[in-house]
């Protein structure tokens, strides 16, 4: 739970959640953070297993762990959810 304290982390969460990859660079990006930022946020999320790394040339891509236990993902699902709700976002 610890991990999800963070709203960056939770953004990026958001981000991978949909089962899609994303690199360092992209989430970058989308979240407006440096790259050292981005990184040790990643690094976090990598190491409680809730998202996996791959190295592609010199770009590290990361994605939803998809052999997170159902029961861990249905926190992060309704974490998700109600920071959605919270931020007036539409929620599929």
């Amino acid at each position: 739970m610890q991990a999800l304290c963070d709203p960056t982390r939770r953004e990026a969460l958001a981000l991978l959640w949909s089962g899609e990859e994303h690199c360092v660079c992209e989430l970058m990006a989308r979240l407006n953070v440096s790259q050292s930022r981005m990184s040790r946020h990643m690094k976090v999320l990598r190491e409680v297993g809730l998202v996996l790394d791959r190295r592609d040339a010199q770009w590290v891509r990361y994605k939803r762990n998809p052999d997170l236990a159902k029961e861990h993902a249905a926190v992060i699902d309704a974490v998700l959810i109600a920071e959605s709700v919270l931020a007036g976002k539409k929620v599929a």
